[in-house]
């Protein structure tokens, strides 16, 4: 297994061999603190099956996980020192990383959960501060060559939390942490990056690491870009802010920015997390499904994105008979594992995987009418040399009309293309005219698809739809 790395374009990944690395995530943050041993193997031999490339986990969790054991017993540290760590701990992290490995998973590690460093919120305790930089150092050291053998590691600062309270761009993080006794212009910046720079000491040189950020559009570029430890920007649309956060204008502001840098959503809703349940849940505004996440996921994909991460409300927090439901979870970890956007968000990576990966550009040129807005938005990306392009309706009996100017055949072969099922519907060979398109009446959702006929690309649901 190849370690990956951002590509030499500087907007997707690879493996360190040259092979197009799709960034397919879950959320399962809880389950080397919460799960057993059996349970973590279901959970990763079934993610496998279906297709997932990155499993996202927490080392230190945030629900109070350095006093309270694991389900196996066993604490981190002692105490709550970071520089005596438990070993019995870390070895069964060691077994985890070592089964992800053999399945064909990469594992992106939250080094340490936000609430132990900068804490606006959270159980804590803050083990990682202003006056300890050289224990974050230390700490991020020794875990690098803890577990530098493991290829298939990603490392994650962060964790649900800003690295500074100004500079949000609407200001939730600044008020929030305000609320909470902080200074406007705390910055917790140096704390993350004597991490950091300790995790790359430890692995001589090759961690590969991104920040997973609070909700909303402050992607960890406003913070962040030119951190010379930041290889990936992330961002978290999250679940407070309500359908279809515009997420696609935010990967379009990290694709442009220089140095080129991967950026992709971290967190996007959660199938079957409650729609914005903060301060309060009414349960009139219903719950997050298949629909919202195939909206959130496809849009930021085509606006320029390395990858997507999926993830369950049951799943992150291990739902089930030994914890205490978080936040109105509606069923428990195990059927949250086959709910039908766990299936349907590799059809997106199957799609992309088809046509040559490096060369994919954004580009809503290719939309002449209206994209529209909100959940009404489409969203459009083709290659580079104009050989194909995907467009994303979200709509059942929506019009869009496309351009054709930017690809390079005088005719092309369209597509309807199903996100639910990965198989395709042929329109036929048409000419490369401006052409007005209507999604087909039921979905709701759709891809349009448009290949070079000399291309010789496989059509969608021949050899996309892999069970």
């Amino acid at each position: 297994m190849h370690p990956i790395r951002p590509d030499s374009g500087g907007h997707y990944l690879a493996t360190d061999d040259g092979r197009p690395f799709f960034w397919l995530g879950d959320t399962a943050w809880l389950v080397m603190h919460r799960g057993t041993r059996e349970e973590a193997s279901y959970y990763l031999r079934t993610r496998a099956r279906q297709g997932f490339t990155v499993i996202q986990v927490s080392l230190l969790p945030e629900t109070d996980g350095l006093r309270t054991p694991s389900t196996w017993g066993e604490l981190p540290f002692e105490g709550t020192d970071p520089l005596r760590p438990r070993a019995a701990y870390f070895q069964r992290i060691d077994d985890f990383f070592t089964e992800a490995e053999s399945l064909g998973l990469y594992v992106a590690v939250v080094a340490c959960w936000g609430d132990k460093l900068t804490a606006p919120w959270g159980d804590g305790p803050r083990i990682f501060t202003a006056e300890n930089l050289p224990i974050a150092r230390q700490y991020g050291r020794w875990l690098g060559a803890r577990f530098a053998a493991h290829p298939n590691l990603i490392w994650i600062m962060g964790g649900d939390r800003p690295p500074r309270l100004g500079g949000h761009p609407d200001n939730w993080s600044e008020s929030t942490g305000v609320q909470a006794g902080f200074p406007r212009d705390q910055d917790w910046t140096p704390i993350w990056r004597e991490m950091a720079n300790g995790l790359l000491e430890g692995t001589g040189g090759r961690a590969v690491i991104t920040y997973h950020p609070q909700g909303g559009g402050a992607t960890t570029s406003y913070y962040l870009h030119q951190e010379p430890w930041l290889h990936i920007n992330g961002m978290q649309s999250g679940h407070g802010g309500g359908h279809d956060q515009p997420v696609w204008e935010w990967v379009s502001h990290d694709y442009e920015l220089a140095p080129a840098k991967p950026t992709l959503d971290l967190e996007p809703n959660y199938e079957d997390h409650p729609v914005s349940p903060w301060p309060r849940w009414d349960p009139a505004t219903g719950y997050f499904r298949d629909y919202d996440v195939r909206k959130q996921c496809w849009r930021s994909v085509l606006a320029g994105a390395c990858g997507v991460t999926y993830g369950h409300h049951a799943v992150w927090q291990w739902c089930g008979d030994r914890y205490d439901v978080i936040n109105h979870a509606d069923r428990d970890w195990r059927d949250a594992l086959n709910r039908p956007g766990a299936a349907q968000v590799r059809f997106l990576r199957d799609l992309i995987e088809s046509r040559p990966f490096f060369r994919r550009v954004p580009d809503q040129g290719l939309i002449l009418s209206e994209p529209g807005k909100g959940g009404d938005h489409i969203c459009a990306s083709r290659d580079r040399e104009g050989t194909y392009a995907f467009v994303y309706v979200p709509h059942s009996d929506q019009r869009v009309k496309i351009n054709f100017a930017a690809l390079r055949a005088k005719t092309v072969r369209a597509w309807w293309y199903d996100p639910r099922n990965g198989l395709g519907r042929l329109i036929g060979e048409i000419p490369a005219v401006p052409t007005e398109f209507v999604t087909p009446p039921y979905g709701p959702d759709w891809v349009l698809v448009f290949d070079d006929p000399a291309a010789g690309y496989a059509p969608p649901g021949l050899n996309l739809a892999k069970g």
